[in-house]
Formats: C-alpha cells, sequence, structure tokens
C-alpha cells in the first residue's frame, strides 16, 4: 500500500469518520509525503516505549504509532528514542516526523510543534515505596523529595500549581527517577497514571500507585509545526482506532493487569493548529 499524500487527500477522506478542514498544500514538510516513517519514542517506559534493543522497541505508544502509520498508507515505520528533554528539539530538526511519547498536550508545547489527538487522556498521580504509608495523596507530598525528569512539565503540577512545599531532585528520565525512588533518594515520583502503571508492574511490590488522581493529562502525536494535514490525517485514525476497537484492545493489552481503570471512548481532540 503507498502512502496517502497530500495530493491525495480527497481519496483519502472517503474513509474518514471526521471532517477535515481544507489546507493548501504549501507549507512545511507532512508526514503523509512519507515513504518511511521515522517515530520518536520513549526507551525505558514500560508498557509504553521500552527499547529491546537495535531499532528494537515495545509497548502502547509502539503500537498506537505502528497503527496509525498503517492506516495513512505507510508500511515502514523506523522507531528511533527520543526523551523529554529533546522530542520538541527532534521534531523541529525534522530528525523525527512524530513523536508518541507521553507529550502533554499544553499552550506551551503548541506554540511550538502541531499535535494530533490526544490519543488517550491519563492522570497525574503518585508512585511510593510500598512501605511508605504516610502518603495518601499529592497533599502529603508536602516536605518530601520528589523525582524531577528533565524535560516534564509533571513536577510543575505538584510545586507550582498546587504550591505543594516538595523538595525537588533532578533526574535524566523518567527511568532514573524510578531507580531513585527505589534507592531511597526521592520519595515520590508523580506523572502519568499509564507511566507509572508500567513501572509499578515492573516493580512488584516494591512500589505502589497511590490511587489519587490530580489532572488531566492529554497525550498527544507531536509533529512538525504547521503539519495540519498529516495532523488531520492521524486524528481521523485515532478516531477509526477507538471506533472500531483497536485502541480498546491495545490498552487492555498494555495496562489491563495494573488495575487501572481504562478509558476506551474517543477523547475530544485539541484540533489541529
Amino acid at each position: 500500500m503507498r502512502p496517502v499524500t497530500r495530493a491525495g487527500l480527497a481519496v483519502a477522506a472517503g474513509l474518514a469518520v471526521l471532517p477535515a478542514a481544507a489546507c493548501g498544500t504549501a507549507g512545511p514538510p507532512s508526514i503523509l509525503d512519507r515513504e518511511t516513517l521515522v517515530v520518536g519514542v520513549k526507551p525505558d517506559q514500560p508498557g509504553l516505549g521500552m527499547r529491546l534493543g537495535e531499532d528494537r522497541y515495545e509497548g502502547f505508544d509502539v503500537d498506537v504509532a505502528t497503527e496509525v502509520a498503517r492506516r495513512l498508507g505507510i508500511e515502514d515505520v523506523r522507531f528511533v528514542t527520543v526523551l523529554s528533554s529533546n522530542r520538541q528539539q527532534f521534531i523541529q530538526n525534522g530528525q523525527v516526523d512524530m513523536v508518541v511519547a507521553t507529550y502533554s498536550i499544553t499552550p506551551v508545547n503548541r506554540s511550538k510543534i502541531t499535535f494530533a489527538g490526544p490519543y488517550y487522556v491519563a492522570h497525574q498521580d503518585t508512585l511510593v515505596r510500598a512501605s511508605d504509608r504516610d502518603i495518601r495523596n499529592v497533599r502529603d507530598l508536602k516536605g518530601r523529595k520528589l523525582c524531577q525528569a528533565a524535560g516534564s512539565n509533571s513536577w510543575r503540577r505538584v510545586k507550582e500549581e498546587r504550591q505543594i512545599a516538595v523538595e525537588l531532585v533532578p533526574a535524566a528520565s523518567y527511568g532514573e527517577c524510578l531507580a531513585k525512588l527505589r534507592q531511597g533518594a526521592v520519595d515520590a515520583v508523580s506523572t502519568d497514571d499509564l507511566i507509572l502503571a508500567g513501572f509499578s508492574a515492573k516493580a512488584g511490590s516494591a512500589l505502589r500507585i497511590v490511587n489519587a488522581p490530580f489532572t488531566d493529562e492529554r497525550l498527544g502525536i507531536g509533529m512538525r509545526k504547521g503539519d495540519l494535514d498529516g495532523c488531520e490525517a492521524v486524528n481521523r485514525a485515532l478516531t477509526a482506532m477507538y471506533q472500531d476497537g483497536t485502541a480498546e484492545k491495545l490498552l487492555r493489552k498494555w495496562f489491563a493487569a495494573s488495575g487501572l481503570a481504562l478509558t476506551f471512548t474517543v477523547p475530544q481532540f485539541e484540533g489541529c493548529a
């Protein structure tokens, strides 16, 4: 199957379940013009994105990207590692065509790149050592050491938005945060519950999720700023994935054992801009 090009959007529209606004072909390179789609994913988030070896990754984000590409008619997908600290740069520099890496849709992020989706609405929660029974919600983090993963805004939800007096401990990634938590260097890791569910499952009984969510985290698919044709095509693919049960199948595959209350309805899209 050949890729769906921007010139072929009118034909592809017959498969769409959401109407697409008319867009001109002038502008930045589009994912729809790619024969090989280069996708940035996380390498160290169990259940979402894990690197298994050279060019081999697995997880929900990997499966979502693969399925989206298939529905766009792009058979050749190559995955590369991105981190929260460099994923925006990778998109802007053209090192990747899109990023599927628990990338929250925020006003600041939307000013730099274009987002499709969200492909899932997660909720920020907190991961602690199982032996620590004093932390029951985000307010109990007062005076505690909270891991601050580079490039992530999750810590801001705690320290700045809720003004909880935590001591921030920097880390290069959430994988490093997990190691610090197990070693006792931090008291908690707070971020999207899908991320925490994967870590918790990997750690077994050593860690526990507090199960007191306090935000909505709209996880989007990032691409080059201004690729509106590509964004709208991805949104149609995501909608179809939820409507035909593919999204539910993938969510259950990776997170059913975590005990999280998963959502299987089509997320409300932000709109391409």
